[in-house]
């Protein structure tokens, strides 16, 4: 019963928005993509990205071929609105393939970076930076190879 009334509590204190909210000096949001989350701090700095502890070009180099598809995935909101280099990236991402979790900390990144100022919410809106890609892997079926695959068909 207490920790339901804190809850609510803490809502009320925050309004309507509940993330991004600020925590211990950073901005904190979360991003989902396929099986992935990523939970996202945003803090001023130099522009450093970590990811699990490690640098993220370090974190997703077993992944990546290139490291302009990093820059250009990952920073991709920061060129957006112009704030490459002014914000320290900290992030805890579970679950899901490098792609998945690459795009979630992208969503994180864009979703934190309207808690610094919601002037930002407009090109990260049109860039397309702030829609959560809804597409998940189909279950498979019964009687199925794969999700739809089926057994190949025989006249006789």
């Amino acid at each position: 019963m207490g920790l339901n009334l804190r809850r609510c509590l803490l809502l009320v204190d925050q309004g309507n928005r509940r993330l991004p909210k600020r925590v211990n000096g950073a901005i904190h949001a979360i991003g989902r993509r396929k099986a992935a989350t990523a939970r996202v701090y945003l803090s001023e700095g130099d522009g450093t990205l970590t990811i699990n502890g490690r640098p993220a070009d370090v974190y997703f180099s077993p992944f990546l071929n290139a490291a302009d598809h990093l820059e250009k995935t990952l920073k991709q909101p920061f060129y957006t609105t112009g704030t490459v280099g002014k914000y320290d990236v900290r992030a805890r991402v579970r679950g899901g393939g490098y792609t998945g979790q690459l795009e979630a900390v992208r969503l994180g990144i864009a979703r934190a970076l309207i808690g610094v100022t919601e002037e930002y919410k407009t090109p990260l809106r049109k860039a397309g930076l702030l829609t959560r890609d809804a597409r998940e892997v189909e279950r498979k079926k019964i009687n199925r190879r794969k999700a739809r695959k089926s057994e190949q068909y025989s006249k006789r």
